[in-house]
């Protein structure tokens, strides 16, 4: 792997710290791919999760045909990390000069696509690739059910895919979506609609993409999908073992912690509060799972101090480590500057090359 990682070292790292089990990784990854290759289904993970180019290298490797990114920061920061990412999807609408000028330089260096879903945006980027050696690929952006950014009927979809078709410098890439959980019927209708109408007007459809590791192992009940853009799969988390997805043995990301107080006899006080876990709750009670202690929940956070909580004793002393699953990955990814990969016995120290990417 080209990125390589910083200070190896048999030691776990101070805490509050951020652990990736990467034979869990490599687990989880394989499973997914083994997935989609048997659904005839092309991966293209969403990094948003790891943000770490060595482990899109390890997607890449495992059969992934690229990446996806959020914003065109974070897109630059993964292709300088690897040059074997030579894929990318940005699948945001991107408006600003700054930005798509920043964008017209990535196309140079990386096969791009990115997204829209108003002829404003469309616009912008015409102007932008019009005189480009060549064509920057656009897929119209479809609201199938969560009704954040997208068109919102398959006649809208058809009417920006010509938009797009005879916009200067552009060329239609395909369609995308960004669906609820367990909405693969609701893909399948709007999609195929949204296919024939484009069909019907001579444009080729090459690509329709969906996402969302919460459905991603249903992802074959819209066969209308040719590419799925799994993210959190990767690493796993509380929210998605509550949703039954996977078990605490596949969650790999987690936050050691160290107990620096023990205020009551069921209460103790980690160096991890909401600079670390987040404060997301995504619809949970609590801010993350102890590993190997049920009987805990972490039930308050402040900036650094993390509240745990037990109907009993709580059995911990000051000094003691903990291992959290958070509740969401991804958000965790964004707020260290390192991770702490373990592999084999081996703890190695990786910067997140992709953090603070929100432009």
């Amino acid at each position: 792997m080209s990125a390589t990682p910083e200070n190896p070292s048999p030691a776990l790292p101070e805490t509050p710290a951020v652990l990736i089990d990467l034979p869990v990784v490599r687990r989880n990854i394989a499973r997914f791919q083994h997935y989609a290759d048997a659904h005839g289904l092309k991966v293209r993970p969403h990094i948003k999760t790891h943000k770490l180019p060595a482990i899109a290298q390890m997607q890449l490797a495992a059969g992934a045909i690229g990446i996806t990114c959020q914003k065109v920061s974070e897109a630059e920061a993964m292709v300088a990390g690897a040059p074997e990412i030579r894929d990318v999807l940005i699948t945001y609408n991107i408006v600003g000069a700054g930005k798509l000028a920043r964008l017209a330089a990535l196309a140079r260096k990386v096969d791009l696509s990115v997204v829209a879903d108003s002829e404003a945006v469309v616009a912008g980027l015409s102007a932008t690739f019009a005189a480009a050696p060549r064509p920057l690929a656009v897929l119209v952006e479809c609201d199938t059910g969560a009704r954040r950014c997208g068109v919102a009927s398959p006649e809208e979809a058809a009417a920006l895919a010509r938009t797009i078709a005879t916009a200067p410098g552009l060329v239609f890439g395909g369609l995308m979506t960004y669906p609820p959980v367990g909405a693969a019927a609701a893909v399948e209708t709007f999609m195929t609609t949204a296919k024939a109408l484009i069909e019907a007007s001579g444009i080729l459809v090459p690509v329709v993409t969906s996402g969302g590791t919460p459905s991603m192992m249903h992802a074959a009940e819209a066969p209308v999908t040719t590419e799925y853009r799994p993210g959190t799969y990767v690493y796993n988390d509380r929210s998605l073992v509550e949703r039954g997805v996977c078990g605490w043995e596949d969650c790999a990301l987690t936050v050691l912690a160290t107990v620096v107080s023990v205020p009551a006899p069921d209460r103790a006080i980690v160096d991890a509060g909401s600079k670390t876990l987040t404060s997301d709750l995504l619809g949970l009670t609590g801010y993350g799972h102890v590993l190997g202690r049920p009987d805990i929940a972490i039930d308050q956070l402040s900036e650094e101090h993390g509240r745990l909580v037990s109907k009993g004793p709580i059995s911990l002393h000051v000094g003691d480590t903990v291992r959290i699953v958070p509740n969401h990955a991804c958000v965790v990814t964004n707020m260290v500057d390192a991770v702490y990969a373990l592999d084999e016995g081996r703890v190695e120290r990786w910067p997140v090359p992709a953090r603070g990417c929100i432009t």
